[in-house]
């Protein structure tokens, strides 16, 4: 196995592979990345079990052939060698197998231990798999609307991941944790055949969204508990939570009748103010009075904070506690420069969404206020 890359062009794929592989198996084949080299290509796949990295890149190659070496070992190589051509082939010594990776213009080499692609597990490979394409820009931003509100409770499972469901024409994302709900919804199915809903693993959906061009589309297929992406020279795979997933629709409110608005810019700064003089529970108080909202928190151990900034609110005077973390997540990921709060009673569903109102939303649980 002899061949020559160039040393970005490869640190760019590595780093994707790095993001895949999971740090608990430090000593394991999957710390590895498999590289082989046939047809003029690197084929370079990473897996963790659960999701699975697999692209091409050109290379010249000399000696066609495979092996697998320690992926953050050749990441901190690559990162240290100067731009340019980078040389890559296999010497056996004391039946000790190992990589020389030299740079072609300067005298540096290193020599890594490789392992046998023998010990690397199959990866699942998207054969006569039925695809259908979605706008990669679209797509993003349903994920980033929604995968950061799992649940992280691992005997909920069926809630780690985001549900992935078609509803006629629409693709609909959501998320909740049992005390918040994401949702985002799109009308991006038309003319695509029903497929199985699926409780997907945001690791894989905040890869594929971070890496994803907003230019194209992402090809996507459910098959066999299995999701597959391809876009640009990736293809990913990620196997889905088994179980089934609440029923989301009896959280979301038919009718809320209060409502008050407030400048995203002007909210999120006040907030953060506020955030300095919180206690453990995270608890801060939204009290509303015409033309007025007033943010308090308060800790025993500390002292408290309050602010009062406009919003345009003209009903009676109410107080809602609210989880400050619940409120600040969204906003971090909403691209709107005015935000609505909705709400029927301090102690029911509140839903946050952009105004005017768009296709994503966050349904957010009041906490006690004592």
């Amino acid at each position: 196995m002899k061949f020559t890359f160039d040393r970005n062009a490869m640190i760019n794929e590595i780093s994707i592979a790095q993001e895949i592989i999971s740090t608990k198996n430090a000593l394991s084949v999957l710390s590895n990345v498999l590289l082989i080299a046939e047809d003029n290509s690197l084929t370079i796949k990473a897996t963790d079990i659960k999701v699975n990295f697999q692209t091409k890149i050109p290379v010249e190659i000399e000696e066609e052939g495979s092996t697998t070496v320690l992926s953050d070992k050749l990441m901190s190589i690559l990162s240290a060698l100067p731009e340019g051509e980078i040389e890559f082939f296999l010497q056996e010594r004391d039946n000790l197998v190992s990589a020389v990776i030299r740079h072609t213009t300067k005298k540096i080499k290193y020599q890594l231990n490789c392992t046998s692609q023998d010990k690397f597990p199959e990866i699942a490979i998207a054969e006569k798999v039925s695809f259908f394409e979605v706008p990669a820009k679209e797509l993003k931003s349903m994920i980033t609307q929604t995968s950061f509100a799992v649940s992280d409770d691992e005997t909920r499972i069926f809630m780690m991941g985001v549900y992935f469901e078609k509803k006629e024409d629409k693709l609909a994302l959501v998320a909740t944790d049992s005390r918040r709900l994401a949702y985002a919804e799109k009308n991006l199915l038309a003319g695509v055949p029903d497929f199985p809903a699926a409780i997907v693993p945001p690791k894989i959906l905040n890869i594929v969204a971070k890496h994803a061009s907003d230019e194209g589309q992402i090809s996507v297929a459910i098959v066999d508990k299995m999701i597959f992406f391809k876009f640009s020279n990736y293809e990913f795979s990620g196997t889905l939570f088994d179980g089934q997933y609440p029923n989301y629709m009896r959280v979301i409110p038919a009718n809320q009748t209060n409502t008050f608005i407030v400048q995203k810019s002007e909210f999120v700064e006040a907030l953060k103010r506020i955030s300095i003089m919180l206690d453990k529970t995270l608890r801060i108080i939204l009290t509303l009075t015409p033309g007025v909202l007033t943010i308090t928190s308060k800790s025993s151990e500390l002292g408290d904070a309050k602010e009062e900034i406009p919003c345009e609110y003209a009903g009676e005077e109410i107080s809602i506690a609210m989880n400050y973390k619940h409120i600040d997540m969204p906003l971090k990921v909403m691209n709107s420069e005015r935000i609505a709060f909705e709400f029927s009673d301090v102690m029911r569903a509140v839903t946050l969404r952009p105004e005017p109102a768009s296709d994503y939303f966050h349904i957010l649980m009041p906490m006690s206020s004592e």
